[in-house]
């Protein structure tokens, strides 16, 4: 893993809270309805030897923070983890990612999802919240003495969620609303409460349409407030509402997709780092796609890597910035000079 940059850029301080998890992912090499007795689902009883596991960095303010890391920015990650959070934190500071307003949490573990999949890709899955289960007990200004410039609020606890829109409300703080999987859980009001609070709101286009139907919300009264809205569509890429404009943003062509997981994290790092320099829409939303598409193309949430100039490059070889990137290629060079063990 590249070494933690020396020379970030600063363009705006992101405070990004949310999940932070770990993924434990095994594989059954038999299928589980061969095991199931329907006559006796009343006293189940299972056990399944599993042929592989492997441990995932996840969480998805962590995925964000990683993502924005990646991409050259240095975001403060706010969550609560809980006493095996050591390895974690050192990998995150290592990439980028400034871990000082994590809470750690040593009586309990950090948040955890295991999963089994068989032959057929059924699941049996559990989720562990741990330490996350008690993220609303901590509002921003607990873990800091300084003001960010903009709050992400993820997937949480939904009553850290809440308090972290109203606190950064109340400070006059823009918020990135995130509510992503946490979508079919909250009631309508929540939703409501959250959106028109929000500057950004960031679902996929099947969320959108669950917070439109829960909320009873037309997605004009929500830009006519000022809220730009992200929606991402999968291999039709995504579309930037924005007052009146409506900015489409393709999907990369010709991707081999090892694991859509995280994408989505991804999309919104890359859309964050847009947003951290101001630059237009277009831009901002071909960001997101490029940051999605190395996601995608490798297993697991934040094992994807790459350098600023390769970034860069594949980045002109689709889209055009106008000169915009080279700044991250100035950034890139500064790095190499001022820590040969960086690349970024």
């Amino acid at each position: 893993m590249p070494a933690q940059h020396e020379a970030p850029d600063f363009t705006m301080d992101i405070l990004i809270t949310g999940s932070i998890a770990y993924d434990y992912l095994m594989r059954f090499p038999g299928r589980f309805r061969e095991a199931i007795v329907l006559d006796a689902l009343d006293r189940i009883s299972l056990s399944f030897l599993v042929e592989d596991m492997t441990r995932h960095y996840g969480g998805v303010a962590a995925n964000i923070a990683y993502g924005v890391a990646l991409l050259g920015g240095r975001p403060r990650l706010m969550g609560t983890a809980g006493r095996d959070f050591d390895e974690y934190r050192q990998r995150l500071e290592q990439v980028g990612v400034d871990t000082s307003t994590v809470i750690e949490l040593t009586d309990v573990f950090t948040a955890t999802f295991f999963a089994s999949t068989d032959l057929d890709n059924n699941q049996i899955a559990n989720f562990y919240a741990g330490a996350m289960g008690r993220a609303g007990e901590y509002g921003i200004f607990d873990v800091t003495d300084r003001a960010p410039d903009l709050v992400v609020v993820s997937p949480n606890a939904p009553q850290a969620m809440t308090r972290l829109v109203d606190e950064a409300y109340e400070h006059n703080i823009p918020v990135f609303y995130d509510p992503s999987q946490q979508t079919p859980r909250m009631d309508g009001d929540t939703l409501r409460h959250g959106l028109m609070r929000s500057t950004y709101l960031a679902v996929n286009e099947y969320e959108w349409e669950l917070i439109a139907q829960k909320t009873g919300l037309q997605m004009t009264e929500v830009l006519e407030r000022g809220t730009t809205i992200f929606i991402t569509r999968g291999k039709r890429g995504a579309d930037i509402y924005h007052g009146a404009e409506r900015v489409s943003i393709p999907a990369f062509e010709g991707v081999e997709i090892a694991d859509p997981t995280g994408g989505g994290d991804a999309f919104r790092a890359g859309v964050l780092r847009g947003i951290q320099h101001s630059w237009p829409w277009e831009i901002v939303g071909q960001l997101g796609t490029l940051s999605a598409t190395y996601a995608i193309e490798a297993n697991g949430t934040q094992n994807h890597q790459f350098t600023l100039p390769d970034f860069v490059t594949r980045f002109r070889q689709h889209f055009a910035d106008g000169g915009l990137l080279d700044s991250w290629l100035v950034t890139a060079k500064a790095n190499e000079t001022t820590d040969p063990g960086d690349h970024r």
